[in-house]
């Protein structure tokens, strides 16, 4: 898909125990607070994920992960890609977070934003990104530095791989 090669380790062990299943509240809403994009939404990312151990950073760099696929309606509610490259890895993703003028899509759906073109879309969680001070720094970094984006995100993203495991045995690429 064009990205970076991470790291990975086998062993981890599935359970067919339904009371294993991770229970609802551990990724973040799309839109936790009022209607759109809200301060509150920032705090609700970031306690979601510092409670597993991750930075400003690292949500950031986590978020990248929208440069892949895109919402349907019958699985989220929302509706459509965030960039014109679903299936390629890239830093996009923050690109057309920065570069666009987002506004309210006018539509029976969830609360989400539509760039002028009516083709792409982003949640009021990616919104916050940029309107959150500490966020932004990050989304300009890797808007401007794909290089950098590919690293921060393999970092981040590994450590997110490897949550709650142990005894893991690392698995060299071919």
């Amino acid at each position: 898909m064009g990205g970076p090669t991470i790291p990975w380790k086998s062993g981890r062990v599935d359970s067919m125990d339904p009371s294993d299943v991770t229970p609802d509240g551990r990724l973040p809403n799309a839109d936790s607070g009022p209607k759109g994009a809200d301060t509150s939404d920032a705090e609700h990312i970031r306690k979601v994920f510092n409670r597993m151990g991750f930075n400003d950073n690292e949500i950031v760099a986590l978020s990248g992960a929208h440069a892949l696929g895109r919402c349907h309606t019958n699985a989220s509610g929302f509706d459509g890609p965030w960039t014109p490259t679903p299936t390629t890895f890239n830093n996009l993703y923050y690109i057309m977070l920065t570069k666009n003028d987002w506004t309210k899509r006018d539509w029976s759906g969830p609360f989400q934003y539509e760039d002028r073109t009516k083709r792409f879309m982003m949640l009021p969680t990616d919104l916050v990104l940029i309107q959150d001070a500490k966020f932004k720094k990050y989304v300009d970094l890797y808007a401007s530095d794909e290089a950098t984006f590919f690293k921060d995100f393999t970092k981040a993203f590994n450590k997110l791989e490897e949550l709650g495991t142990k005894n893991l045995v690392s698995t060299p690429w071919v």
